[in-house]
């Protein structure tokens, strides 16, 4: 479906019922991830005929859906991540939105659903951003998490694209995703994540609810995390269960699997590449293979390993782990420094510590 270039004036709808400035402040003190939200949500329709319509940022409650709805059935509906900071200077801002707007587009696409112009899905977030500022918290590893989404709508029980859509902005305040130190790994030899010519580099929630089963499997492994190989060969690392994964080898080169259809192209996992080619490292985007991770860290050839992402930003790997053994990078628990620095150059960027080479921060207010 193409997007229509559409300036779509939002009406704003303050709630009634704010929650007061104390127990705000309290909730947002030290937030369970995704467990506490907003006063407000967007809202935005769509239907064949119309187009985009109805925009306004309104209290966030619970909105009413019919049982034959289309995404109840068919999983049609795509979603997004990103933040909100407060800056040093006391402004808001947000980390590379219009990329986040590419490829909510790009996995509408790939689902068969309405485009959502750029400006419509930035304008919804700024909007929620600016009445909801009160919420977005200060201090290290603090923000205000932003998920945008679009389902389908449509009342029918026929296997075709909806005509109807509902796309919606819900926010929520959120410390780190895991801690400081490192996380282990487990690598799933009884499920993939992703196959050739399937929606692997969509953002799409059928990715992460097929995710589930393996991110419990590895848990009774003991480890935090998983890790999926290629589907055709289980040869060749892919993406954890919600994140990009990178390793330094021994040349100072950053190596991390290249987007072949099945990775999703992570705005975080771009960032950090960009960086790192600022930093002096050579990047190479690169098929990688497991037993070559598992051999260079006995050897020392893969001196690091981590994840990345919107929600964990840059997450050490101590340890990945497999029915075959384990392979430990450094002594398992302290992160390295090559990671240590390339997350400290992206947060001071984020939080406004340190200058904006590429232009990425987005003010709000």
């Amino acid at each position: 479906m193409a997007s229509e270039s559409v300036a779509l004036p939002f009406t704003i709808e303050p709630t009634t019922a704010p929650t007061p400035a104390d127990h705000r402040a309290d909730l947002i003190a030290n937030p369970a991830f995704g467990r506490v939200f907003s006063d407000h949500m967007a809202m935005v329709r769509y239907s064949e005929g119309r187009g985009w319509h109805d925009a306004r940022i309104t209290a966030r409650k619970p909105f009413p859906i019919d049982p034959a709805a289309a995404v109840l059935h068919y999983g049609q509906e795509v979603f997004e991540g990103m933040k909100a900071y407060r800056l040093e200077s006391g402004g808001i801002a947000t980390f590379r939105p219009e990329e986040n707007a590419r490829r909510f587009q790009a996995s509408a696409a790939r689902m068969a659903m309405a485009a959502l112009p750029q400006d419509i899905f930035m304008t919804a977030v700024d909007e929620l951003v600016r009445i909801d500022r009160d919420w977005v918290p200060t201090g290290e590893g603090k923000s205000l998490y932003l998920r945008p989404f679009m389902i389908a709508t449509e009342v029918f029980l026929g296997v075709k694209p909806a005509s109807e859509y509902l796309f919606m902005v819900i926010a929520c305040p959120v410390a780190g995703y895991f801690g400081s130190g490192c996380v282990s790994v487990w690598v799933s030899d009884a499920y993939t994540r992703a196959a050739p010519g399937g929606t692997g580099a969509a953002k799409c929630g059928g990715n992460y609810a097929a995710s589930l089963i393996a991110q419990r499997d590895s848990q009774t492994h003991g480890c935090d995390q998983v890790l999926f190989l290629d589907s055709r060969e289980q040869r060749y690392v892919e993406e954890m269960g919600g994140m990009n994964v990178m390793f330094l080898r021994d040349d100072n080169t950053l190596v991390t699997p290249p987007l072949t259809g099945t990775i999703l192209p992570g705005i975080t996992r771009d960032a950090i590449l960009r960086l790192a080619r600022d930093q002096g490292l050579t990047v190479e985007e690169a098929p990688v293979a497991i037993d070559e991770v598992f051999e260079g860290a006995a050897t020392g050839r893969y001196r690091e390993a981590f994840a990345c992402g919107t929600a964990a930003v840059i997450s050490p790997i101590g340890s990945f782990r497999r029915t075959q053994g384990e392979a430990v990078f450094g002594d398992g628990k302290t992160p390295g420094p090559v990671t240590l620095a390339l997350k400290k150059t992206l947060t001071d960027i984020q939080a406004g510590r340190t200058n904006d080479p590429h232009g990425w921060v987005h003010m709000i207010g």
